[in-house]
């Protein structure tokens, strides 16, 4: 099995740099979905719009093409429905009828890595993933497989022409460059090339301040978005608070924000011998990282905020690829893994020395502890920083660390609920904070009339329990003493098309059956495979 590179940022700096990427296979033309239709009612939901009001039910909704032109609350709970309140049903419309169930906004994955050739996911099995847990939208962060690429499908996507969320194209800083960007006029034609090119915006890892700076403005002045991840070998020169200030867009992860709270010191505490290249010191040393920030409701704490709040700055915490830091056999032995990861994505998982995110040399109770401890101050943050009027969205950032597409975005949510969101509030995040944050609240994000006709239909209320959203569903105990699964999104309906959000993630089950199937793999876990004559399962030769 061939090795990767020691770390995901250096993967970005050394591919993103050339003109010709390793790209995964395309979608397919779409052979899936019901509709546009020139008309639809859908009758009888529970509707939670995604603005942080509260249930409201039964509600008809009206759509005509793509776009929400009718809400209406048509009864009580428990009383049967008077027909002649109901939106008139007209000869060629379409009726679906969800009595009972529960209507949210399509979610936005503001992480969305649609995958490359090391993680071996065809975009088919990626996007139904999405779709297939009711993820309408992403912003795919770097464009792994070129922007070309990505492009292309994103205008098949918006014409319904392939099953697939909205695509946004957040390009790589200095992807495609011919040269490091090393002066701020490189920087400055970069940009605006990258602008004339059909990029929604751009995903920064580190350079000089000044380079930094000058791309994030020019950036901004030509209308387009931003994202950072502030990697840790530019983090000392440049931290979260630098990018607020020139005009970012959104955080990524949690990175740069620690930095930006230290009072007694100006560099993260690394032991003499950290190489960040070393994978094991480089999430070992994060674990500590967040203890030696400004304790919450300090001084410094409290300025950081404010100033950030000041400067209506998103975060996007993703706070579910780090779970394997804190809980490494719940991610790793996830139950999804089983039926829905691709062999070759289970193999980019393992551990290994030269590998990002296939899990560190030696992993133990002591790491673990620290990212607990690491989390909490985390998340107090967040919650604080949500609590105050700031925005935070959800995203997820699968395909690395035991986290599956689709899945880990539904633990983001659960996340969010432990960092004390209210399902509420948490359902806002991954819905209307995201179409903020993208600049598309005036088209996506809630249920309101006017806006498209991205939804997410279930059986069971996800406001009582969030795993109602999972794939796999939740599982109950019936009064019979029979366990049985309920949930799972029923309907994932992207601008006005009707998928069988069930019948997509059959289709990711067949693919991955199909891929087991053709290399005689099963899945494994590291250290104890099962052993088949003189092959180890699991290995690809």
């Amino acid at each position: 099995m061939k090795k990767h590179l020691s770390s995901f940022l250096t993967c970005c700096l050394l591919i993103f740099s050339l003109t010709s990427i390793a790209q995964i296979e395309k979608a397919p033309p779409r052979a899936e979905g019901e509709g546009q239709f020139n008309r639809m009612i859908i009758r009888g939901v529970n509707l939670v719009n995604g603005t942080g009001s509260p249930m409201q039910g039964p509600c008809d909704i009206v759509v005509e093409k793509n776009k929400i032109v009718e809400i209406k609350v048509v009864g009580y709970p428990g009383v049967p429905i008077d027909p002649k309140s109901r939106p008139k049903l007209n000869p060629g419309d379409k009726e679906l009828d969800c009595t009972g169930m529960y209507m949210l906004p399509g979610f936005v994955d503001m992480h969305g890595h649609i995958g490359g050739k090391s993680q071996g996911t065809p975009a088919e099995y990626v996007y139904k993933l999405w779709l297939g847990h009711g993820i309408t939208t992403i912003r795919d962060p770097s464009a792994g497989n070129g922007l070309d690429w990505v492009l292309e499908q994103k205008a098949k996507s918006l014409k319904n022409e392939i099953t697939a969320p909205r695509i946004l194209a957040y390009t790589a800083f200095g992807m495609g460059a011919k040269e490091t960007i090393s002066t701020a006029e490189q920087a400055k034609a970069w940009v605006e090339e990258n602008a004339k090119k059909g990029a929604d915006g751009i995903k920064f890892f580190g350079a000089r301040p000044e380079v930094i700076e000058t791309a994030i403005k020019r950036n901004k002045e030509l209308g387009l978005r931003s994202a950072y991840h502030h990697a840790q070998v530019d983090v000392a020169r440049w931290n979260v608070l630098n990018s607020a200030r020139a005009g970012l867009t959104s955080m990524e992860h949690w990175y740069g924000l620690p930095e930006a709270l230290f009072e007694n010191q100006t560099i993260q505490d690394y032991p003499a011998d950290y190489n960040y290249s070393n994978e094991q010191n480089r999430f070992e040393e994060a674990g500590k990282l967040w203890k030696q920030a400004a304790k919450p409701g300090s001084k410094r704490w409290n300025e950081v905020m404010d100033e950030l709040l000041k400067l209506d700055f998103t975060i996007d915490p993703t706070f579910n690829i780090y779970e394997a830091n804190r809980e490494l056999m719940l991610a790793r032995r996830s139950e999804w893994h089983e039926e829905y990861t691709m062999p070759q994505l289970w193999r980019f998982y393992q551990p290994s020395r030269v590998s990002h995110g296939s899990y560190w040399q030696e992993w133990g109770t002591e790491q673990e502890v620290q990212w607990k401890e690491n989390y909490k101050l985390w998340m107090a943050f967040i919650n604080e920083y949500k609590n105050r009027g700031g925005r935070v969205t959800a995203g997820s950032d699968s395909g690395f660390i035991f986290q599956l597409y689709g899945f880990a975005y539904i633990r983001e949510l659960e996340l969010l609920r432990e960092a004390g969101f209210h399902p509420l509030e948490v359902i806002r995040a991954a819905s209307l904070k995201g179409a903020e944050a993208l600049g598309m609240a005036d088209k996506i994000g809630s249920i309101e009339v006017g806006k498209l006709a991205d939804m997410v239909i279930l059986e069971e209320n996800p406001l009582k329990n969030l795993k109602n959203l999972y794939g796999t569903g939740a599982i109950r105990l019936t009064e019979n003493n029979e366990v049985i699964r309920v949930g799972g999104v029923k309907y994932t309906i992207k601008d006005g098309v009707i998928y069988d959000a069930k019948k997509l993630l059959e289709d990711v089950r067949k693919i991955v059956a199909d891929a087991k199937k053709k290399e005689n793999f099963e899945i494994f876990q590291p250290g104890l495979e099962k052993k088949t004559g003189s092959k180890v399962q699991g290995t690809k030769e």
